[in-house]
């Protein structure tokens, strides 16, 4: 299986590292937020890997190569005259990814013990579009789901703005509000069948081809609550990071 890690990000909310580092090699005890990615992989045996790279993205090859991978196959999608966001960057590497297998994406600052043999067999069972890992946690920004876990919108809870395919929801289940409310945790198996459904084009982010999709294909949450889960998008997260992944 292949995956593909973004580390194009600007990481304008981790300053100040990001003035002079691209926050993929921001440091978690000793090691990269990449490293420890790549690494998170090959407990699966998943050394086939794809990383975009962006800002700073000379420090990210170098780190590569001094590294060899850290023992994996590293790819690189070069992002440099623009950053693509999720989505963008994911059809730009369509070449490195594509096969006749589902494929993973992580983001490179997020850090989780999410058991992804566990993620692989609710995607075979269901053999949805797409799988991805969901955690019951506080977030701006939340997906709402049905009682059998598909995907039905996104919110903005502070804004209350929403988005997505609500004819999938019940006029009871609206009514009853039944909807489950989960937060992203940006660990995704695909199928390779995505790559000819994205109807967008550019800078775009992923969550966009979910709620574009998700009213004709099945697009599922993995409930993983419980699992340690680090958003490392703040300096003050490093710290967080630090108690929970040695």
């Amino acid at each position: 299986m292949k995956a593909m890690i973004f580390s194009a990000g600007l990481g304008s909310r981790f300053k100040p590292w990001t003035d002079a580092h691209p926050k993929a090699l921001a440091l978690v005890n000793g090691k990269s937020l990449l490293q420890r990615n790549i690494e998170y992989l090959q407990q699966y045996n998943i050394r086939d890997v794809v990383v975009n790279v962006h800002h700073f993205a000379d420090q990210i090859i170098a780190a590569i190569k001094e590294s060899n991978g850290w023992g994996s196959n590293v790819l690189i999608s070069d992002e440099t005259n623009e950053v693509l966001e999720t989505g963008g960057g994911l059809l730009k590497a369509r070449d490195l990814l594509e096969s006749n297998e589902p494929f993973l994406s992580l983001n490179v600052d997020i850090l989780t013990n999410l058991d992804l043999n566990k993620l692989m067999a609710f995607h075979q069972q269901n053999k949805p579009l797409v799988t991805f890992g969901i955690t019951n946690r506080k977030s701006s920004r939340v997906l709402l789901f049905d009682g059998q876990s598909r995907l039905c919108g996104w919110s903005n809870v502070q804004t209350g703005e929403e988005k997505g395919p609500h004819l999938l929801v019940s006029e009871k289940e609206k009514s009853s509000t039944q909807l489950k409310v989960m937060a992203y945790s940006c660990v995704v198996m695909y199928q390779p069948a995505i790559f000819n459904l994205i109807r967008q084009q550019g800078k775009f982010s992923i969550i966009e081809t979910y709620l574009d999709l998700a009213e004709e294909h099945v697009i599922l949450g993995y409930d993983h609550s419980g699992d340690l889960l680090v958003d490392v998008g703040k300096p003050e997260s490093i710290a967080v990071a630090e108690k929970l992944f040695s």
